[in-house]
């Protein structure tokens, strides 16, 4: 069934930081950029790193095993070794919850 999940509250993740949560039994990277929250699939696509572990600089993130690029705007692939993009999804902060759509 789609629709938005509570998946973390807003103080949880600082600016300039990410977070794992499970929902439905998905890894999804949460992302605050200067108080703007983002979410991509937390597996990077080079070999499976966990993009939420990665470093954040402004809106691109760096997967921590081999230095793949992600925009955590889009989801997309920014530099190798990482073959391909990461879903996207849509994220909303409702009152101190963060929610993401499913």
């Amino acid at each position: 069934m789609a629709g938005f999940v509570k998946v973390a509250k807003a103080n949880e993740i600082a600016p300039g930081k990410g977070k794992m949560v499970e929902v439905e039994g998905k890894k999804i990277a949460l992302f605050n950029v200067e108080g703007s929250f983002y979410a991509i699939d937390d597996t990077c696509t080079h070999r499976g790193g966990p993009l939420s572990d990665g470093v954040l600089d402004e809106k691109e993130v760096t997967c921590p095993w081999h230095g793949g690029r992600f925009d955590v705007t889009t989801g997309e692939v920014l530099g190798s070794p990482a073959p391909k993009s990461v879903a996207r999804y849509n994220a909303r902060v409702e009152g101190d919850d963060i929610e993401v759509e499913i």
